[in-house]
């Protein structure tokens, strides 16, 4: 099955590419890597919750909203290959939670965007990651995900 027919199978909507808000690219392709920018819980360019994990933003919220951060960026991937199956492998996920204070469980929220990498891919979904906290996220977003996928050359 293709990851396009997959994405379809489990009821997801991959959104149109976002627009940059500042000075970068979505994504960006060398060799057979693509980079794709830091996205947002973004629907239609509107932010869909702000606050923090620990305060306003419980971790099934947190999860939801790296699910769709995850979304738009295979929004940007899609944006250079035209399809998601020239994926060959999803290489690196980084996940950045806006936290409250005490709050630790950032890997528990980026897990959110990591589950739906495999449902969607399989093993070429499995990756390496990163879950980092931070005090501040662009307009009070409660989570920020960048990708590395490589794809058919």
């Amino acid at each position: 099955m293709s990851f396009e027919a997959r994405i379809k199978e489990l009821g997801l909507t991959i959104p149109q590419l976002p627009s940059p808000a500042f000075n970068y690219v979505p994504a960006v392709q060398t060799g057979n890597l693509i980079f794709a920018s830091g996205q947002t819980p973004n629907i239609d360019g509107k932010l869909t919750m702000r606050g923090k994990l620990g305060r306003e933003i419980s971790l099934e919220q947190g999860q939801e909203g790296a699910r769709l951060c995850l979304l738009n960026c295979l929004a940007e991937v899609r944006g250079l290959t035209g399809t998601l199956d020239t994926i060959t492998r999803i290489v690196k996920l980084n996940g950045y939670v806006a936290s409250a204070e005490g709050f630790t469980d950032q890997p528990r929220v980026i897990n959110g965007a990591s589950e739906l990498l495999e449902q969607i891919f399989g093993d070429t979904g499995k990756h390496a990651r990163a879950a980092i906290g931070v005090a501040e996220l662009p307009f009070g977003a409660p989570v920020e995900i960048e990708m590395i996928v490589q794809v058919r050359s």
